[in-house]
This record gives structure tokens, sequence and C-alpha cells, in this order.
């Protein structure tokens, strides 16, 4: 496809000749797709705790959609679509058990060995864990793999960050000839496809469960209280709470919103028209508004995804409106703090038995560390991979008192 040279379609590791009819980047896309670490996405919690019910979604559908979205817009402003929805696909698939609190807890078991990020090991399965080549992961393009590096870019000691430190070298040969920290055009559109796709569905997910109410949204008080959260979380520059008001007042009037929900047929229908008509929103104002500055074709780092600032905003406060009414309900602090410690006590579990703790995969990995740091990372890397529930299986089977 014009605008992938034969450095964008390079692999790591060097592999024999395979069958024609299909693309470096089809081929990239099925890699993915035939992933046990993309299965484990299914009892992964995205925001309501994956298995309490059927109708929310986990890590895996939730990065199915975001694919759809981002395959869509990709194929609009001229990005490979395989690659792009093989980025999509695989954008999650570092995360831990039990969601970002999960994140967290790993993130202090892992402080002697560098510390946890879920992009991080992202990068760390796709090269590294996940087996299909030896020694180089899945060993996807290298375009592939830079369209998966939302933060390309080691750690500062705070923040969000793409790469380990004892991934120096597979990152390095990733971004060869790449601007430094700036994330490739199909990253941009991967990363805005996953903003998209987790604020309107985490939004029909709380309408869904009655966490939250179209009659709470009504209230001005309300909404100041979301216009807040917003502001404080999940606005990158220093917006007025002011403007976010009007921005989320002017958001709630379009005609599109249902007046009330049930779970009905007729609301149930009406909710889906919602979600379709705010990711059809987001999605034509970044196509239009990227094509209008930018000439084809419009990959790699030949241009930038431009997402006018109003719709950046009303997606900030969509996922305002799911923190508010959602993630900081009553016993969800009570919840994720067991989660936490849950996950530790499984960790040094593990680590002191290990390696016969360890699935057989990992095993090698820890014969081969030679600090107590390199063999703290294994450690992190077996919790990492492991579903909620599994997680919970295991932390049952290794540390349930004798007896019980």
């Amino acid at each position: 496809m014009t605008g992938y040279d034969e450095s964008a379609t390079a692999r790591w590791a060097v592999e024999p000749f395979k069958r024609a009819g299909r693309s470096d980047f089809e081929r990239d896309r099925a890699r993915v797709l035939h992933s046990a670490a993309l299965r484990r996405l299914a009892a992964k919690t995205q925001v309501v705790t994956a298995g309490s019910a059927d109708f929310p979604r986990t890590r895996l559908t939730h990065s199915l959609e975001c694919a759809q979205i981002g395959r869509e817009l990709a194929k609009e402003i001229g990005c490979d679509p395989d690659l792009t929805d093989a980025a999509c696909l695989a954008h999650d698939i570092g995360h831990s058990p039990f969601g970002h609190n999960g994140e967290f807890a790993l993130d202090e078991l892992a402080a002697p060995c560098g510390g946890f990020e879920g992009n991080a090991q992202t990068l760390r399965l796709l090269t590294r864990l996940e087996p299909k080549v030896p020694g180089a992961g899945l060993n996807l393009t290298r375009a592939t793999l830079d369209a998966t590096l939302k933060y390309p870019w080691f750690s500062a000691g705070s923040g969000k960050y793409g790469v380990y430190a004892e991934d120096a070298e597979v990152f390095a040969w990733i971004r060869q000839g790449a601007p430094d920290r700036r994330p490739c055009l199909e990253a941009q559109v991967m990363d805005w496809a996953d903003d998209v796709a987790y604020s309107v569905h985490d939004l029909e997910d709380g309408l869904h469960a009655g966490l939250i109410t179209l009659k709470n949204l009504q209230s001005s008080a309300e909404r100041a209280v979301v216009a807040r959260t917003a502001a404080t979380t999940y606005c990158d520059d220093d917006v007025p709470e002011s403007e976010l008001i009007e921005v989320l007042d002017a958001l709630l009037a379009l005609p599109y919103w249902p007046d009330s929900y049930d779970g009905g047929p007729d609301t149930v229908a009406a909710l889906k028209n919602l979600t379709s008509e705010l990711i059809g929103r987001f999605c034509v104002a970044a196509q239009q508004a990227t094509l209008s500055a930018a000439t084809r074709p419009l990959t790699r780092y030949a241009a930038d995804l431009i997402v006018p600032r109003r719709q950046r905003l009303e997606c900030a406060l969509l996922k305002a409106i799911a923190a508010y009414y959602v993630m900081t309900r009553a016993g969800v602090v009570a919840a994720q703090a067991r989660e936490r410690e849950l996950l530790a006590e499984l960790a040094f579990a593990i680590e002191r038995a290990a390696p016969r703790t360890l699935d057989p995969l990992l095993r090698p990995s820890w014969d081969a560390a030679g600090t107590d740091a390199a063999r703290r990372r294994v450690v992190v890397d077996q919790v990492a991979s492991l579903t909620d529930t599994s997680a919970i299986a295991w932390h049952h089977r290794l540390c349930a008192p004798a007896g019980s």
C-alpha cells in the first residue's frame, strides 16, 4: 500500500517466505487475533468486574469495538486498515487483572525492576512473551508495532510510558527514523478510537446497569460535578469548568439522547442509536479536520490526526460521567483494596516457590534471570498475564491456609 516501504514492513526476526495472498499487515492482524493474550482479555475487567454481568464490556469486547472504529477511520483518511486494526486489537493486551486498579498494584510490586505500565507490558508481550517466533514474540512488522506505541518513550518517573528499559533494543529498532516522542499517525488513530470506544460504551454500560440515569444528567448541580471531574482527570489542558459545563449542556441537548431508559426494547434501541451517533460524531469530526489539513497519502509520519477541541472535550466529559457515577460509587474503593491485596499476596506466593509456581512458558526466563530484579520481572509477567478469574483461582490455590 502507498506510504509503507520495506522499512515499514520489516520484521525483527527474519522469517521464511510465506504463502502469497495476504499482505504483511493482514498477517499481523491475524497473529494478534489468534493470540492467547488477546483471548485472555475476555476475562479482564474493563470498568465493571468481568463476569459480574452479561451486558457490560470486557477488555476483549472493548478491543474488538476499538478495532472496528479504528479500522474505519483509518480507511477514510488513508492509513492501512489492517495495520490499524491490528494495533487496536493489541492496544490493551498488556493490561493486568482487575483493570487499572491491578495496574497500580503491579507497579508497586515491580518497583525493584523498573515498575509496571500496561502499555509497556503490551510491547513486551508483542515482542517477547507471546510465543510465535522464538525470541521475537509475535514478530509483527515495524509499522504495526509502532502503531501500538501510544506513548513512545521510557518512564520519566511519573506518568504514562510505553517501554521498559530492558526492551530498549527492540524499541530502538521499531522507532528507527521516527521523530522523538511522536506517535505515528496509525497510533494516533488507535488512541482516538480507544478514547471514543470506551467513553461512549462506558456511558452505555452505566445507563444499562442503572448506575447512570438520564434524570441525574438533567440536574445542573450534577453536570457541574461531572465538569469538575473532567477538568481534574481527563483534560490535558487547563480547561475552565465553565467551558466544560457549556460543552456538556450542548452535548446533552443533541436530539438523539433518549428521554428515558428502562431496559425495554424501545429504550434499548434508542440507547444503541445514541452510541452510534456519538461514535459517528467523534470520528467524522476527526476525519474531516485531518483531511482538510493535509494531502494524501496520510500514513506514518506524513501527517497527524487532528481532533477538534470540541470533540476532545465532549469525549472527556463522557469519561467523567462514567468516572463519577460508576467508578467511584459506594463499595468500589473497598473492593479495589481487596483486589490489590490479592495480587500482592499472589505475587509473593509465586515468587517464594518459583519456578514450579510459574507457567511452563515463563520458567526458562526465571532460570535465565541473574538478579533478584530480573526474577521479580518474571513474577510480574506471570501475574499480569492472568485474568480476573484465574488470578482469584491461583490465589486460592497458592495462598489459602492449609486445610481450608
